[in-house]
């Protein structure tokens, strides 16, 4: 049976997110730790409606997340199994919180592309 775990996978460093991730048929787990409360709103910029069009599933292992969507925001907290379909933004998190994520591998990478364009930009000025 495959399986990935912290333990089997590289991690990426990114400042504020801390990030192992691997790939099982098609699909992306990362297993990720948000060190500090922010708003990924900028970095989606160039996606379509400027949010994040990947869906994702997951769990949430500690803390609490919101996220906004075109009609209202959702929040999960630890403990809360959660499905995030296409047309979301992360908003919000507590330092420290940390989920286990599932995502369609192709449009998981489409997704991140925009998401480094942007956040090189940002680091730029």
């Amino acid at each position: 049976m495959p399986k990935v775990s912290k333990d089997t996978v590289e991690a990426h460093d990114h400042g504020l997110v801390l990030d192992y991730a691997g790939e099982l048929d098609g699909y992306t787990v990362n297993f990720v730790t948000f060190r500090e409360d922010f708003d990924h709103t900028p970095l989606l910029v160039g996606l379509p409606d400027d949010r994040c069009q990947c869906p994702h599933w997951g769990y949430v292992l500690r803390g609490r997340l919101t996220y906004r969507f075109a009609d209202r925001e959702e929040v999960f907290e630890a403990g809360d199994a959660f499905y995030l379909p296409p047309g979301h933004v992360p908003v919000g998190n507590e330092p420290g919180s940390e989920i286990l994520q599932f995502s369609p591998t192709e449009e998981l990478h489409a997704t991140e592309a925009v998401l480094m364009k942007n956040a090189e930009a940002m680091q730029a000025g």
